[in-house]
């Protein structure tokens, strides 16, 4: 059977037995703890933990996966891999244990021409947790296996946790014997010879005292029994297409055949070979689907990791012999296997192969540029001799240049040296920490939602009326300062208040949150920020102006700033229009990846590979105002996601939306349909104008565009006017000439600037002749060690280069020139032919003088070059090249 077959005998399987099949989420869900979704059951979590009410009580997806913890294994053996698809049927409080068990079982081993997989039961063996003999009973009740053939684990195998206070179960796993070739009767840690494909969680538990995911209290059962399953799709593919490993499945294999045919290797000839191959074929469908899901290569979280998977896969087929750029090959050949499920990967090509192939381009030269550090770095190991790279060394090539740090190990291997891997890994760490914290910060992502999750449970949800109203009479449910109840706040002080209702928009898709008063009996109280910490409950930052609030039974009177609400419309409608204007100016390609709106102003982000020309901003301006002139009428209707983007509505990538019922604002209708939950004015003309005010680079294959909306944008452009008027007067110049003359301006002090660059340089030189005559005489070596206060590195080298060819010739001849300007040290050593055959090399002169002024410096035995911090030291330092030379001509 090929994948697609499988993922639809699943599906279909569970559909019969009432299960609501429900598409993969994308990649990138709005969970602070996670990168990216890395199991089946990630999208279901909010019903799991009691969050949310999921809309039906039983439920089957095939969702799309990324694990990269151990992305160095993969390719090393068959089982690790980045991107996979789980499988999973899902209970909600419905059927627990016996059904679950019922139904894996059945699919597994139906024969295939009844619709199952058709597996041998001889092969199979279900595991259980250790301390749950009711699994034990199911297990013999419904396969009739005896007691021999159902293995019992322990915690770590299998029970299930997320390592934080809440829902927890043991776990039965369905095991497939690959046979003794694979390992030893009986050796279920042994993976490789006995199987687990399908894992079944049966939640059961409330969990307590967490200390670690094995290491916790069970405080009691949980009201209701969910069931979350998950079955590997890759690992069964394997099984059933008689291939050894999921590298070689029907969806991954062409791959390494297309990279065996630009590389003239064979697969299964070699082992390093093979590891190569498999880690081309993992990453570029890895990053084909990341790429799909909206995530573009950069330099921290989902952009790095991006970066990485795209670039070992570049480096691997690089080791096998292609030079040339490789994944215009190699991506094509996935998108055709992967996009017959993932149609989106065929519709969004134009993107998706853009952003791949210029990060190819892009490490391409960074391999060659980070190859020359590298040489240099190890080269300074080897003349200290020490054999060992630094962690620092690792960590500057690995975060500067792009370097995944088994090529600077295998590099490094080649060129005789080891690298402290421990010190590099630390580095990491405290990088991925400081992100972590950083991520942690961001308002909105609490860390601990539990006094949320009480309050909610409490009262219920904030009833939410800032589409409706400005003003609400609104009642106390609680005050909190520090994430702990609160009873009363005094002027000045800062708190959080849950009201019962609000008229204020809570920060989300992208729009700053309101701002307003809320005004009690004897007092009043700023808005400063508005947040929804969880699903249902709207939490406003508030600070007491007037009074001392204390929550009663009185009513509040909540009311957001009219003129704000207003500048936030335009500023959120102006963006969808930006949006619409630069897909019509570069095309559907250029979709949203983020944005933030607030009043006045916009920006937004998009994918795009290389900058916008002016005219095209230009253009993109033009279209937007013309859409404003146009009147175009704004409205917005609820609908399911399937409907919404059967109507052409854009989803944002990365954001989540309910199951149910979407909001889709639309704006001039097809022209402009996006899902959005933001406010928005009734007719286009209202924002006023749009001003854009610049497009820049955000990290590669990510562009964004910034401009100015309604009053802010009038009043960008009467700046501008005054500039202009001011600007004119000072050059008594008309505004159409001001380019012209402001142009001739320039040319003539880049003219006078080379004049007196010229003099200055010729001024600099007319002293070599007279250094060089004054050579001291070290032994056979003519010596000039000269210092030149107010001078640069570049005069410097110019300088010392200038009086070394004034040297007598057939002599040995060493200049040190040490020039201070503006508090910085620069040294430059020239060496001629002469002197280096005696041993003088300009490198080591440079080297031994870097300490004492503070800094370092290197290069070749004829010229180099080096700088420092210490000027009070310039002197000390021309005297130990003095003593150097000296030491060196007399040997």
């Amino acid at each position: 059977m090929d994948t697609a077959e499988i993922r639809r005998r699943f599906v279909a399987h569970f559909e019969r037995d009432g299960h609501t099949p429900v598409p993969s989420a994308s990649l990138l869900l709005d969970d602070p703890n996670l990168l990216f979704v890395n199991a089946g059951m990630v999208p279901f979590k909010p019903y799991f933990l009691g969050q949310e009410t999921p809309p039906y009580d039983r439920a089957t997806s095939v969702q799309k996966c990324v694990r990269t913890p151990d992305i160095e294994d993969v390719g090393k053996t068959t089982r690790h891999g980045t991107f996979f698809e789980m499988c999973g049927n899902f209970s909600f409080g419905d059927y627990f244990k016996e059904h679950a068990i019922e139904l894996a079982w059945d699919l597994v081993t139906k024969p295939q021409s009844e619709g199952g997989w058709g597996f041998d039961e001889a092969k199979l063996y279900p595991s259980v947790y250790v301390d749950d003999p009711e699994a034990v009973a199911l297990w013999r009740k419904i396969t009739g296996l005896p007691d021999d053939r159902i293995a019992r684990l322990g915690k770590s195998e299998n029970y299930w946790s997320m390592g934080v206070p809440g829902p927890g179960g043991p776990c039965s796993e369905i095991l497939i014997d690959r046979g003794p070739a694979y390992g030893a009767d009986g050796d279920f840690s042994a993976e490789d010879r006995y199987l687990e494909f399908w894992n079944l969680v049966f939640m059961q538990d409330e969990l307590s005292a967490v200390r670690s995911k094995e290491d916790f209290d069970i405080s009691g059962s949980l009201p209701k029994k969910n069931i979350d399953t998950g079955m590997g799709l890759e690992r069964v593919a394997f099984m059933t297409q008689g291939v050894e490993n999921m590298y070689e499945i029907d969806v991954m294999f062409p791959v390494i055949q297309m990279a065996e045919q630009l590389t003239g290797r064979r697969y299964g000839a070699d082992h390093e070979d093979d590891v190569r191959f498999r880690v081309i074929a993992d990453h570029v469908r890895s990053s084909m689907m990341l790429i799909g899901d909206g995530v573009t290569p950069g330099n921290e979280a989902r952009g790095y990791v991006l970066r990485r998977l795209l670039r070992r896969a570049v480096r691997s087929i690089r080791l096998l012999g292609y030079e040339d750029p490789a994944l215009p090959e190699l991506f094509p050949v996935s998108r055709d296997k992967m996009g017959e499920t993932y149609t989106d990967l065929h519709t969004d090509w134009e993107r998706i192969s853009r952003v791949a192939y210029a990060e190819e381009e892009t490490f391409r030269k960074t391999l060659q540029a980070g190859t020359q550090i590298f040489d240099l770095a190890a080269l300074d190991v080897k003349k200290s001799g020490r054999t060992t790279l630094s962690g620092d060394q690792a960590f500057a090539l690995h975060d500067t240049y792009g370097f995944p740090i088994d090529l600077t190990l295998e590099m490094a291997s080649e060129a005789g040296l080891a690298v402290d891997e421990a010190g590099f890994r630390s580095l990491m760490a405290e990088q991925r920490e400081r992100a972590k914290a950083d991520a942690r910060s961001k308002r909105g992502q609490h860390a601990d939602t539990g006094v949320y999750r009480t309050v909610l449970d409490e009262h219920g949800p904030t009833e939410w009326l800032a589409y409706e109203t400005l003003e609400t009479e609104s009642n106390a449910l609680a005050l909190l300062v520090g994430g702990t109840p609160a009873r009363s706040l005094v002027a000045g002080d800062v708190g959080e208040l849950v009201l019962d209702r609000t008229p204020f928009y809570a920060e989300s898709g992208g729009q700053a949150a309101d701002a307003g008063t809320i005004e009690f009996d004897g007092g009043r109280l700023e808005v400063l920020d508005v947040q929804r910490p969880i699903k249902g409950l709207v939490v406003h930052q508030v600070r007491v102006v007037d009074g001392e609030f204390t929550p009663g039974d009185h009513l509040l009177h909540a009311q957001v700033d009219p003129e704000w609400r207003t500048g936030a419309r335009q500023a959120h409608s102006g963006t969808h229009v930006v949006h619409a204007s630069l897909r019509e100016v570069l095309g559907p390609s250029a979709l949203q990846s983020g944005s933030y709106n607030r009043p006045g102003y916009l920006r937004l982000d998009f994918g795009w590979t290389t900058g916008l020309s002016p005219e095209q901003v230009r253009d993109i301006e033009q279209v937007a105002n013309e859409a404003l002139r146009a009147d175009l009428p704004v409205g917005w209707q609820y609908m399911t996601l399937p409907e919404a983007k059967e109507w052409g509505a854009i989803a944002l990538f990365g954001e989540t939306y309910d199951n149910t019922k979407v909001r889709v604002v639309e704006i001039g209708g097809p022209w402009s349909r996006e899902l959005c939950g933001g406010t928005h004015v009734d007719h286009s003309s209202q924002i006023g104008t749009i001003v854009v005010t610049g497009e820049a680079s955000v990290g590669s294959g990510n562009r964004r565009i910034e401009a100015f909306t309604g009053v802010e944008g009038f009043r960008y452009l009467a700046r501008e006017r005054d500039v202009v008027a001011q600007l004119t007067g000072l050059l008594k110049t008309q505004p159409d000439d001001l380019v012209g003359r402001v142009g001739d301006l320039v040319e003539r002090l880049r003219t006078a600037e080379k004049e007196i660059e010229k003099a200055r340089v010729g001024q600099l030189l007319s002293g070599g002749g007279q250094l060089a005559s004054g050579a001291a005489k070290v032994g056979p070596v003519n010596l000039v060690a000269h210092r030149v206060d107010g001078a640069g590195g570049g005069d410097v080298r110019t300088l010392a280069l200038d009086v070394r060819g004034r040297l007598p010739q057939g002599e040995p001849g060493v200049v040190v020139i040490i020039g201070a300007a503006d508090g910085k040290v620069s040294v430059v050593a020239a060496v001629n032919d002469d002197a280096r055959a005696r041993g003088l090399s300009a490198n080591d002169l440079v080297r031994a003088v870097g300490p004492l002024v503070g800094g370092k410096g290197g290069g070749k035995d004829d010229v180099a070059q080096g700088g420092g911090t210490d000027v009070s030291r310039i002197d000390e330092a021309l005297a130990v090249v003095a003593a150097e030379v000296g030491r060196v001509a007399a040997g």
